[in-house]
């Protein structure tokens, strides 16, 4: 491991001229998914320096000018000249792109940050940065700021003056403060949750480095703290805490093979849905990849043959399928090794090759000793089990899936009358509404554009999919239908590219059956259709809470909050309260919540999947204390899509 990071690691491609006209090349968005992207960046620089065992400690603090700051005790950024460009080290890492000590070998041998454009992008679109560097006893500060010249023309990121020493200091590390540019962004309101999720996931990723978070935006700050002696042990813990295991502790794997650390957490629950969550350098891939597939391989082969040497399998028995030994399992997969391929700049799914045969490798070597060992006979018999369990549902499901496929085809009796097709073809603007109820798919059948959108009523409420096998959620109707429609598949069978639709909107109500209704759907697409969501296909419609009619004008409100702005000192109007789509024409229909120059769509995403899981589990498990406790908390029956939000929803204006 190398000890030093001096200038000479600094290494320059390119300098800064797009990321003001393109910010959503950069970080994805202007919206309040780029503007936390923005702290990301900052963030998964210090986390390297913990990753590579430089730091221990890593502070965020939201402040109250709106400002944040990210501070570690690592090395610091180097000080020193750059030979070739005659600046310090820290204004080429914040103020031209592709420029870091990440390249090459020498500084990190793992790193998150892997293309160099962090420090600088997000400089490029702050109003202000203030960078401070301790290092060898003495402190160093420079600050960059973004303003408009006498043309009009804004200069991002510019140097106020060169890095200067201010004096002496026993601190080592960098701290970073960044005020997000108000000409850029559409919102400063860095969210308390998403931030300390990330934080207290990085710190089970990262044991025993200490997380602090700090909010000093509210009258009352709040402060969490976050870390972990057991790591990602304690991480797939937390994942099972509402779930019920099947062993007490965790089957805990690490190694190295070729330079890639390789380390595995994983349990058993009594459910029936696989929960992998991988990640490369701290970077969650939650589309999986290459190190996800040796992990599952190795996992079968070793099954397999513990299963047959001890006599779980005859010799005439079929091999088990790696689903089998998957079934009702948590596990957490953390991966560091260097070069890191990511498949597109998003880094969600990991492409190196080598990550495939090292993850492997490790994985059959430690997980082979592990149930060998006597004293694992308890745990590894009951994986076999659970396999052995899945196994014999399996060809149940198969069966309720061919009998699915020939009952369900778009001719057969199930969506005769119920599913009303659209005459276009084109599935890149083809939409499918799902609708609650008899009546209000009626009124969307007569509202809706034909052209491009199809209606499927829903004339029961859906089976709650939490726990159930895929056979029986299969059998169930409403299901049935939905699967066929989309044309896709279910499960491991889901293939995105037979999609007959691009968006899937989910319309229920605007009351608590409406949200149980949606709460249903999103857990089905989450357990069995994940690249639907993954994907960006599946979206919340909005529909009015109120009308408000002053003579022939009329306006719609979505909310109390809405609502109280639309009438404050309006008299003489009345008002009308939908209690539900149903009391709806078709035309109010089409106007309010369907036209997609009116209509308001949240479109469902997964940012955090461990987060995710553990929300369905809660929400839609069995275990009734944790749900309590849970809606105790967070529950606003005034907010229509506050499930959709917490699910990792984005309110995506005329949809």
């Amino acid at each position: 491991m190398a000890n030093e990071y001096s200038i000479k690691d600094i290494k320059v491609m390119e300098g800064l001229e797009a990321v003001r006209a393109r910010p959503g090349m950069y970080i994805g968005s202007t919206g309040s998914r780029g503007l936390h992207h923005m702290l990301w960046e900052i963030v998964d620089n210090a986390v390297d320096e913990a990753a590579n065992g430089y730091a221990d400690r890593i502070s965020v603090t939201l402040n109250n000018d709106l400002s944040v700051t990210v501070e570690d005790n690592g090395r610091g950024i180097p000080v020193g000249i750059h030979e070739k460009l005659g600046i310090s080290g820290v204004e080429v890492v914040y103020t031209h792109l592709h420029a870091g000590g990440k390249f090459g070998d020498s500084s990190y041998n793992y790193s998150g940050g892997l293309h160099g454009v962090g420090a600088s992008v997000v400089n490029a679109l702050s109003e202000h940065v203030t960078v401070e560097v301790f290092v060898n006893g003495k402190a160093y500060r420079q600050e960059f700021h973004s303003y408009e010249d006498e043309n009009g023309k804004v200069i991002s990121g510019a140097p106020v003056a060169p890095l200067k020493e201010t004096g002496r200091t026993r601190l080592h590390g960098t701290r970073v403060t960044f005020l997000p540019d108000k000409r850029v962004f559409e919102t400063l309101d860095i969210n308390f949750d998403t931030v300390a999720k990330r934080l207290r996931e990085l710190a089970y990723l990262n044991k025993d480095v200490l997380f602090i978070f700090e909010d000093d935006r509210a009258s009352e700050p709040k402060k969490r703290e976050y870390k972990y002696e057991g790591g990602i042990c304690d991480f797939v813990k937390e994942l099972n805490n509402d779930k019920t295991p099947l062993y007490a502790e965790p089957v805990y794997i690490s190694g190295e093979k070729d330079g890639i650390k390789v380390e595995l957490a994983l349990q058993h629950n009594d459910g029936y849905t696989e929960s992998v969550f991988s990640y490369v350098n701290n970077i969650p891939t939650t589309e999986g990849g290459t190190h996800e597939t040796g992990f599952k391989s190795a996992l079968t082969k070793v099954m397999n043959d513990y299963c047959r040497r001890v006599g779980v399998l005859k010799d005439k028995d079929n091999s088990l399928s790696g689903e089998d030994y998957r079934e009702g399992l948590t596990a957490v997969l953390s991966v560091k090794m260097k070069n890191v391929q990511f498949e597109g700049q998003t880094k969600t799914r990991l492409g190196n090759t080598e990550a495939r045969i090292c993850v492997e490798a490790v994985t059959l070597d430690r997980l082979t000793h592990f149930v060998e060992d006597l004293k694992n006979a308890d745990t590894a018999m009951k994986m076999a089990d659970k396999a052995v369990k899945a196994a014999k549902v399996k060809e149940a499901a198969r069966k309720a899936k061919t009998m699915a496929r020939e009952k369900n085809k778009l001719d057969n009796a199930p969506l005769v009358g119920k599913l009303s097709s659209c005459t276009g073809r084109d599935t890149s603007i083809n939409e499918l509404f799902i609708v609650e109820g008899d009546s209000a798919g009626g009124s969307a059948k007569q509202g809706r554009d034909r052209r491009f959108q199809a209606i499927l009523p829903l004339r029961g409420k859906p089976l709650n999919v939490e726990k159930k096998r895929l056979d029986q959620v299969i059998a169930n109707e409403e299901f049935r239908s939905i699967i066929t429609a989309l044309g896709a598949g279910i499960g491991n069978e889901f293939a995105p590219e037979s999609l007959k639709y691009n968006k899937v909107i989910i319309l229920s109500d605007a009351d608590q059956d409406g949200a149980h209704i949606r709460a249903i759907l999103l857990t089905f697409f989450y357990r069995y259709m994940k690249q639907l969501i993954l994907d960006g296909h599946v979206y919340i419609g909005l529909p009015p809470l109120y009308k408000i009619q002053k003579g022939s004008d009329v306006k719609y409100a979505y909310s109390d909050e809405e609502l109280t702005r639309i009438t404050k000192g309006m008299k003489g109007y009345v008002l009308q309260r939908y209690k539900g789509l149903g009391e709806m024409n078709p035309e109010q229909l089409w106007e309010t919540t369907m036209n997609p120059e009116n209509r308001t769509l949240v479109r469902v995403n997964i940012d955090d999947a461990a987060d995710v899981e553990r929300l369905v589990t809660v929400l839609m498990g069995d275990k009734v204390g944790p749900r309590k406790e849970y809606i105790s908390d967070h529950a606003n029956f005034n907010k229509q899509d506050a499930f959709a939000k917490k699910i990792g929803a984005e309110v995506g204006g005329n949809g």
